[in-house]
């Protein structure tokens, strides 16, 4: 979620909001350093973790509505003083703003759009560095039949910019979710221009396309992982389909198929689709891991 625009808009629209922070969390705790809530008079944003923490910081945001800017720092340890079993310590940053920081927080908003950007010393008696801004993981879905839909609206909540290629225009929803983008050209030209880093997966109406999209995939060192729906069959016929092709057998050998995480038997197509969003997840955070230096290679290898 970015924050300096929800910020924006709201003191564009009301004149005050309130951001609650996690400013330092030690032990076990609900959220990690970072996790935000926008309060605003007509509701909230995003969440702390919820629970008793959530609605005590909730009861104070709200009661700093409509008054001039102020900013209070609440320490909690979750178990004594909340009765969370949680057990850990978490320190809250809890900021109301008002009209008259319009045009600090319209600049904070304009950064915050073009990237990802870092502040320190922002919070009095804070010394943390905050991190605005999403560097999100592209998705590319190949397929609008019913597990391409169930699987575009898991994904809406999510933080993945997403990709939802399909050459026959008229197969898609008349509304989509606002992190996806449509395309109706050809989807090899998605393929071509993948971001780094990026996720594939497909499940086309036709196999000689799944086949087709698989290959062009596969070749392109920008997509970190390729999955492709169907069958253990499915996987051998396309494994040797794949070979002769000339595709890299390390690349083959990591290829997803079938897709999801296991453990799910039902074929209902939302049901495919929690698997698959399920194996994003994991697949998206080891990435990240391994791109510190921290997850093994072989860890990312498996499907």
């Amino acid at each position: 979620m970015k924050i300096w625009p929800v910020i924006e808009r709201a003191l564009d629209a009301h004149g005050t909001c309130v951001m609650i922070s996690v400013v330092r969390a030690e032990g076990s705790t609900p959220r990690e350093q970072g996790a935000r809530i926008i309060v605003t008079p007509q509701g909230f944003h995003g969440t702390i973790g919820g629970g008793t923490l959530e609605w005590k910081a909730l009861a104070m945001a709200q009661s700093m509505l409509g008054k001039p800017a102020a900013t209070r720092l609440v320490d909690q340890s979750l178990g004594p003083d909340l009765g969370q079993c949680c057990g850990g310590r978490v320190k809250l940053s809890i900021e109301a703003f008002d009209r008259g920081q319009l045009p600090a927080i319209a600049d904070f908003s304009a950064r915050e759009k073009a990237g990802l950007f870092d502040m320190r010393g922002r919070i009095p008696g804070v010394d943390v560095i905050e991190r605005f801004g999403e560097q999100q993981r592209a998705v590319l879905v190949f397929g609008a039949g019913h597990v391409g839909r169930a699987t575009i609206l898991a994904l809406a909540p999510l933080p993945f910019q997403v990709t939802w290629a399909d050459p026959r225009p008229d197969a898609f929803p008349a509304a989509v979710p606002s992190n996806a983008t449509l395309i109706t050209g050809d989807p090899l030209a998605v393929i071509a221009a993948a971001q780094d880093g990026a996720l594939a997966f497909i499940m086309s109406h036709s196999h000689a396309l799944d086949l087709e999209f698989a290959d062009a995939a596969l070749r392109n060192p920008n997509i970190a992982r390729v999955g492709v729906i169907g069958s253990a069959t499915k996987r051998a016929r396309f494994e040797k389909r794949l070979r002769e092709a000339g595709i890299d057998d390390e690349r083959i050998g990591n290829m997803i198929c079938p897709i999801g995480i296991g453990g799910i038997r039902s074929k209902l197509p939302a049901a495919i689709a929690v698997g698959l969003v399920a194996q994003i997840i994991v697949l998206d955070e080891a990435l990240a891991r391994h791109k510190q230096g921290a997850e093994p290679q072989q860890q990312l290898a498996a499907g």
